[in-house]
C-alpha cells in the first residue's frame, strides 16, 4: 500500500465515523470512542485508565469546541505513529 492509499484510508476512516451524528466534519465524544474502539482496539487494550477516551478528547480538542476535527484527529494519528516507530526501532 502506497502513501497515497494510506492517506485516503485515514480520510475515509475519519469521515465514516464523523458523519454518524452532529456535524459531519467533526467527531463528538461518542464517535471518537467508536473510532478508537474499532480502529485502534490494540491501543485501547493497553490503557488501564477508564477515562482514556475523555482524556484523549480533551487533549485533541485544541479549539475547545467539544469535538475533534480532522486536523485534531491527525495529531493523534501522528503521535501514535511516532510512538509505534520508536517502539519498533528499539527492538532492531
Amino acid at each position: 500500500m502506497g502513501l497515497e492509499n494510506a492517506m485516503a484510508g485515514l480520510i475515509n476512516i475519519f469521515h465514516n465515523y464523523s458523519g454518524k451524528e452532529g456535524g459531519k466534519h467533526k467527531l463528538n465524544k461518542k464517535e471518537l470512542n467508536e473510532l478508537l474502539q474499532s480502529e485502534l482496539a490494540g491501543f485501547l487494550e493497553n490503557q488501564k485508565d477508564l477515562e482514556a477516551v475523555e482524556k484523549t478528547m480533551h487533549n485533541l480538542d485544541e479549539d475547545g469546541d467539544g469535538e475533534v476535527d480532522f486536523q485534531e484527529f491527525m495529531v493523534l494519528v501522528a503521535a501514535l505513529t511516532v510512538a509505534c516507530n520508536e517502539f519498533f526501532c528499539e527492538d532492531t
